[in-house]
């Protein structure tokens, strides 16, 4: 019998695809009780998808305290990201509110999922945006969810405003100076002794650059434990919360949508609340820094428009750090100092400041002027150069360089009358 051989094709059997999926939590505040909430729909979701035949676990995105009408939760847009790079075939999230309250926003970012091919699963309304009526009911249901965010917004805006009305400050969580619990706002000495301080030296001539240097190089630390800005110093120059009084409702939110807030120009009435919580800047002592913040102002709106208005403006030079010297008015007495100096204080740059009036002296015996003449000053000086302290090098148009050196005058020599009338007056009150 003749042998018969069958040739049998190997048959692959082909493996399912397994789709990896992630979760999305999120809670809008940052009480305890809803970050506690958010742990668990954290593990939840976890546990639930290691679980699951055919899927792989591809992480839990979680955004803590932050509002699902904005775009710029970082959770979620590191979410869209991995979609679009093709790491992610599959979200489950619990609800359309706790993926996004805002329908555009809504409608706009599952449009792109499903372009994607990433399946949306919302749990509660057990809707699959990939499924034929998924979009139908979104639009319809994610309205819904605007409205509601709607309610809550004005629920919780007209009782912020029903406190404004009684006195009462709302939402105050942190202040530099206070303790605020619930039990109520109190002092604290060592945070406080700071907001004294940057009064003092506000009211003594210094800028907010320059007590923000100080306050770093001291090693003084921000509630926020980042550094010192000129900006907090000035917040801190003006809020009269120190004075233990309060303006209320000098903010407002725009819509609850963006959550974006404006100065209350008038749009919205304010009320002033006296005694509201412990005093730590007197109130003649507040209003004298708000006159110093005023006198500024004036001065820098004088300035728009005019660089060049005093003689030495943009001519005076540190050959220390490059700056140009700046004019500034302390206690009645008109100095220039090096910018550098003024900004970020004597461990940036050592240079010394000089009296404007030691400068034109020096200026005139330097071009053997009787006095000192702005307009010959200015057509033959091309630039001042200050190297060191108490030295000073005037380089002229036509190349030839002067050098020469200043001290300062005692304290008896440069009092003025007015400020010995101002001594004497302060010495007969006593």
């Amino acid at each position: 019998m003749e042998k018969t051989i069958t040739k049998i094709a190997p048959q692959k059997t082909a493996l399912p695809s397994l789709a990896r999926v992630a979760a999305y939590a999120r809670v809008s505040s940052g009480k305890d009780e809803m970050l506690h909430s958010l742990a668990a729909q954290v593990s939840y979701y976890s546990e639930h998808i290691q679980k699951q035949l055919g899927w792989i676990y591809s992480g839990v995105y979680a955004d803590e305290a932050l509002t699902g009408t904005k775009d710029n939760r970082p959770e979620f847009q590191r979410l869209l990201n991995d979609c679009r790079q093709g790491k992610i075939d599959k979200i489950i999230t619990k609800s359309i509110s706790r993926f996004a309250r805002n329908t555009v926003t809504l409608l706009e970012t599952v449009r792109e999922l499903k372009a994607l091919g990433v399946d949306v699963y919302f749990e509660e309304q057990n809707i699959h945006t990939l499924s034929g009526e998924g979009e139908l009911m979104l639009t319809i249901l994610a309205s819904y969810a605007q409205e509601e965010s709607l309610s809550v917004s004005e629920n919780c805006k007209w009782r912020i405003r029903d406190r404004f009305q009684r006195g009462e400050m709302a939402n105050l969580r942190f202040m530099f100076g206070y303790r605020i619990s619930k039990e109520g706002i109190a002092i604290d000495e060592n945070q406080a002794a700071i907001v004294r301080m940057i009064f003092t030296d506000y009211i003594d001539g210094f800028g907010g650059i320059r007590i923000a240097a100080k306050l770093n190089a001291m090693g003084v630390p921000t509630l926020t434990h980042v550094s010192w800005t000129k900006e907090q110093v000035m917040a801190i120059i003006k809020n009269e919360k120190y004075t233990g009084n309060a303006l209320l409702q000098k903010r407002f939110v725009v819509d609850h949508l963006t959550k974006r807030q404006i100065m209350n120009i008038g749009q919205l009435p304010k009320y002033v609340a006296e005694g509201t919580h412990p005093v730590i800047i007197d109130q003649e002592t507040f209003d004298m820094a708000q006159a110093v913040l005023l006198g500024r102002s004036e001065i820098c709106k004088a300035k728009v428009g005019s660089q060049n208005r005093y003689p030495f403006s943009s001519l005076i030079k540190c050959g220390i750090c490059g700056k140009n010297f700046k004019r500034k008015v302390t206690r009645g007495r008109v100095l220039w100092s090096c910018s550098t100096y003024l900004e970020r204080g004597k461990g940036a740059c050592p240079s010394k400041q000089i009296p404007e009036d030691i400068l034109m002296t020096m200026t005139a015996d330097v071009m053997r002027f009787s006095a000192f003449d702005e307009k010959r000053f200015k057509d033959q000086v091309d630039h001042i150069l200050v190297p060191a302290p108490n030295k000073v090098i005037f380089t002229f148009k036509d190349g030839h360089v002067i050098k020469t050196a200043w001290q300062n005058r005692s304290r008896r020599d440069s009092w003025t009358d007015e400020m010995r009338r101002a001594a004497r007056q302060r010495g007969s009150n006593q």
